[in-house]
């Protein structure tokens, strides 16, 4: 499993810029909710300072600044020193568009199986909560409401043809990722589009 703080976990490519995880120290810097958030909002927002990342995650501007140490230190973000007005001010950015890992690479680790496990067990639920938050709010925003979708299908496939599978729906969400956002005006909102698939007994 992989995980893109674009779209979701994933275990295939698609993302030129995406970064492939081989140690336990990133992992383990993923595997903490306010840490997780961040990495979203530099998603969304793009570069930002401490204090704006504090805001955006309801934290301490101290609390911020540590997290990004943590996740400096484990290679997920870097500065900009391009956008500092002066040199007291910091803005940070991701060093890449997104992630991706495989447990099955670690099978000689298990500080780093359990360290992804972590990670992949905090991305769930925060997928989880944002599913219910939407859920509570969608009936005062009638136009989202309408267009936001939810699926679910049953599938009879190997774990080659599961593969397959992932490959296609990654390359869609890339595709939409990657394109001109249109200069037409219309109001666009940060979507968040997740997806699992894995063998299951009704």
């Amino acid at each position: 499993m992989g995980d893109d703080h674009d779209h979701d976990h994933e275990h295939v490519t698609g993302d030129p810029d995406r970064r492939t995880i081989t140690d336990a120290k990133a992992l383990s810097a993923l595997a903490n909710p306010f840490r997780a958030r961040m990495l979203d909002a530099l998603t969304v927002d793009g570069p930002s300072t401490a204090s704006m990342l504090a805001q955006r995650t309801g934290q301490a501007v101290g609390s911020a600044s540590h997290h990004l140490k943590v996740l400096h230190e484990a290679g997920l973000v870097e500065e900009a020193p391009e956008l500092a007005k002066d040199r007291r001010e910091r803005w940070w950015r991701k060093v890449s568009t997104s992630l991706r890992w495989s447990r099955a690479e670690f099978a000689g680790d298990t500080v780093a199986v359990d360290a992804a496990l972590a990670a992949e067990s905090l991305a769930l639920q925060r997928q989880v909560d944002a599913a219910r938050a939407w859920l509570a709010n969608a009936p005062s925003a009638a136009d989202w409401d309408d267009a936001a979708f939810a699926t679910q299908t049953w599938l009879h496939l190997t774990p080659d043809e599961l593969r397959e599978l992932a490959e296609e729906m990654v390359a869609l969400l890339t595709r939409w990722h990657a394109r001109p956002t249109p200069d037409d005006g219309a109001a666009r909102e940060p979507i968040l589009v997740f997806s699992r698939g894995f063998p299951h007994q009704p």
